[in-house]
């Protein structure tokens, strides 16, 4: 992280990137599903809605570890936001309360 970076984007590109990298992942699952199941046989509706269920199920399994690191990210984005957003909060009410003494 350099100086020249706002505070937190950092974060957010960590988040970014964990987010994409699932998603495409979760993506790349459902394609291979798709066409494996084209290969055994299965078509139209009946082939969308099982590699759904297909990519689905290993998904659940094979990106675990994907989806807790994105999630990790994720929370360590809200935790900072909500730190800064508390911080914002405090300097407005501090510069209320100063122009009603005035």
């Amino acid at each position: 992280m350099t100086g020249s970076e706002p505070p937190g984007s950092f974060y957010a590109g960590m988040v970014m990137r964990t987010t994409l990298a699932y998603t495409s992942a979760r993506i790349l699952l459902l394609v291979v599903s798709i066409i494996l199941l084209y290969l055994i046989g299965a078509r139209g509706l009946l082939l969308l809605a099982l590699a759904c269920v297909v990519s689905g199920i290993a998904s659940f399994v094979l990106l675990s570890r994907q989806r807790d690191k994105m999630s990790g990210a994720l929370m360590a984005r809200i935790r900072t936001g909500q730190r800064r957003a508390t911080g914002f909060r405090a300097r407005l009410e501090e510069g209320a309360r100063a122009e009603d003494e005035d």
